[in-house]
């Protein structure tokens, strides 16, 4: 089978005009899929430069220059319409990628290029890291924003701080106002280094460090279809990567950058705005949410993937349900752009191409109740004085699921220690008699160094969580569920 390369397809160039921190799945699948189809319908002519921030292994040195940059995305998933759909493109943005341990030089000449205007980095939630140790003279420095503290500092001197020789810095990884950090970073690291005021002032002015929400699901190389796919394509890539067809983009920025990218009149879903908080609430408590609360209830009613859950009419009907009637409430977004992301989500859930089991998104799922689900629940407490009901059948199944057994199977949990101990003593004490089950839930919601609250003193949650437990017990999940629903 030919190997993808510049000489298999005949493919166009692009300046150098965007360098990127990592050559992931992730970025691959989704930050140069977006440049690829702006490339294609729009003037914005941007070839990327990709910095591998780590050093080569060389047991799996593969890297894109032996594709010529070339490589393959596959999306797939559900349309608008609901409709299974498939997309197959060569991407032919990406200009080299540069082993930044083993090029130390080709990755600060690009600091030269006056086109480049734009930075993009995910070097995962690990990697916006302060490293004392790390100094200027390094080849390179460590850690990631010691590694942007020296190429930005090579710019600032190579342009004698010109306001024109400013970026748009964007990080991807997934934290909290990721662009804020990482300048924080990289103004320690001008401090350590003495780096002087002047580079200090033109970080400020002339650079924007934009903070991100990022969503899409990017599984990576579809392993198990290499022959299939090599077969429909023509020719073998080690660089495929497969993607949900949903994607979403929020960048913190100044309105400039919808020029710099020339997002006036794309379809791509991205949006450049003032403040990303009130898209990060609406994932984290519609999108993570309603995975947080679908889970115990599902896995508990003998179900074992999401998408399978969304198979079963029930479960579909509590994940519509929850979101529509007791989360949307709770956000401050437009509700036409609430409900129409929602909508999205649900799709999302149903896409028969992402295998999401439901024991591994259970993974400390106590932490998670806490960002994803206690904020709208209290809220929504806040709004109505009363307890949401289906979010309350989310907790005690949560409950219930870290009794530890399922038809008699042992649950291989995973969470913080001092919750799989409360909850194996308690689940102990009820099931020899020697404590009630409401004692089990009150030790649950009384948790304050978990919910950073006593739960108990919501008003009817003690007793509504026990109920359902109760049911949950003498009924199952499934049929108490469905009473739910019906009231």
């Amino acid at each position: 089978m030919k190997p993808l390369n510049r000489q298999f397809l005949s493919t166009k160039s692009y300046p150098t005009k965007i360098m990127q921190f990592g050559s992931g799945n992730f970025l691959r699948g989704f930050i140069d899929w977006q440049i690829e189809h702006l490339n294609k319908t729009t003037p914005l002519n941007a070839g990327i430069s990709i910095i591998r921030p780590r050093p080569v292994n060389y047991n799996d040195s593969l890297n894109l220059n032996d594709q010529d940059g070339l490589y393959t995305t596959l999306v797939r998933g559900l349309n608008e319409q609901g409709e299974v759909v498939e997309d197959i493109q060569v991407i032919e943005c990406v200009n080299e990628e540069i082993p930044i341990y083993e090029a130390f030089e080709q990755y600060l000449a690009l600091a030269t290029n006056p086109e480049l205007k734009i930075i993009f980095s995910n070097t995962t939630e690990a990697g916006i890291e302060f490293i004392s140790s790390d100094k200027l003279t390094d080849a390179p420095a460590k850690a990631f924003p010691a590694k942007l503290t020296q190429w930005l500092f090579k710019r600032f001197k190579h342009f004698n701080g010109s306001a024109e020789s400013g970026l748009m810095i964007i990080p991807c990884e997934l934290i909290d106002y990721n662009g804020e950090k990482l300048k924080e970073i990289v103004l320690q690291y001008s401090t350590l280094w003495d780096l002087g005021a002047d580079f200090e002032s033109w970080l400020h002015s002339a650079n924007h460090f934009c903070s991100t929400l990022v969503d899409r699901i990017v599984p990576g190389f579809p392993y198990g279809e290499e022959e299939k796919l090599q077969d429909k394509l023509g020719y073998a890539d080690d660089f495929l990567v497969a993607a949900e067809y949903f994607h979403f983009l929020v960048i913190q920025g100044p309105e400039s950058l919808n020029q710099l990218l020339c997002l006036d009149n794309t379809s791509l879903n991205i949006r450049v705005v003032e403040d990303i908080y009130p898209y990060k609430q609406r994932k984290v408590a519609i999108l993570n949410g309603a995975h947080t609360a679908l889970v115990p209830l599902a896995y508990m009613a003998g179900i074992d993937s999401v998408g399978e859950a969304m198979n079963d009419a029930l479960f579909e009907n509590y994940i519509h349900n929850i979101i529509f009637d007791e989360i949307i409430p709770t956000l401050d977004l437009p509700k036409d752009e609430l409900q129409g992301f929602a909508l999205d989500v649900i799709k999302r859930f149903k896409n028969p191409y992402i295998h999401h089991l439901l024991l591994s998104i259970a993974l400390n799922s106590m932490t998670k109740v806490e960002t994803r689900i206690l904020p709208q629940l209290c809220k929504y407490v806040e709004t109505y004085n009363k307890v949401p009901n289906l979010m309350a059948h989310a907790i005690a199944a949560q409950i219930y699921l870290y009794s530890g057994m399922r038809d008699g199977q042992t649950i291989a949990l995973s969470d913080n220690p001092k919750w799989l101990e409360l909850m194996r003593t308690g689940w102990q004490a009820f099931n020899q008699g020697t404590q009630s089950l409401e004692a089990l839930v009150v030790d649950v919601l009384s948790a304050k160094w978990q919910w950073q609250r006593d739960l108990t003193e919501i008003t009817g949650l003690v007793a509504l969580v026990n109920h359902i437990l109760v049911e949950f017990l003498n009924n199952g999940v499934r049929d108490t569920l469905a009473k739910a629903l019906e009231e």
